[in-house]
């Protein structure tokens, strides 16, 4: 089975020039975690979640040493959690979104979807033809793809 076969083709997006305001609206209004950041010809050119959001208002920042992650809290930061939650309303979106977005082509098989979103630990992958977005795929599309016929 292909990517294509088991993805969303209704996919939430938001464009590289909106604001993260637009972004907290889209999550809440349709009870998302996460979206893709298009240009204007729909390529995939960053993805924001959640926690990009929970890494700036919260007091701490991501570091990342020798090829590992960890969290650094902020001691004495200047901004109240108020003031940060504010703040990021305004910011545009690629301000806070991950840019090397992990994707995959509509005719990936689905087995390799599955390892790629266990392995990577995410929860949504993106799906391009030709360089544009044409689909989302969760780890729920491949869980009920894979056992729908089974069970």
């Amino acid at each position: 089975m292909k990517a294509y076969e088991i993805m969303n083709k209704h996919v939430y997006k938001v464009k590289e020039q909106d604001t993260v305001r637009t972004v907290i609206e889209k999550f809440i209004e349709y009870g998302i975690s996460g979206l893709p950041v298009v240009n204007d010809r729909n390529e995939i050119v960053a993805y924001v979640s959640d926690g990009d959001i929970m890494r700036y208002i919260g007091k701490h920042k991501d570091i990342i040493v020798n090829g590992f992650f960890y969290v650094n809290v902020i001691k004495g930061d200047e901004f109240e959690f108020e003031e940060r939650t504010k703040q990021i309303l305004d910011l545009n979106v690629m301000e806070i979104a991950k840019k090397s977005v992990i994707k995959v082509n509509e005719l990936e098989d689905v087995e390799n979807i599955a390892a790629t979103l266990g392995k990577k630990q995410i929860k949504k992958l993106p799906v391009e033809r030709d360089g544009v977005l044409v689909g989302i795929i969760s780890r729920g599309d491949v869980i009920r793809t894979s056992f729908k016929a089974i069970l």
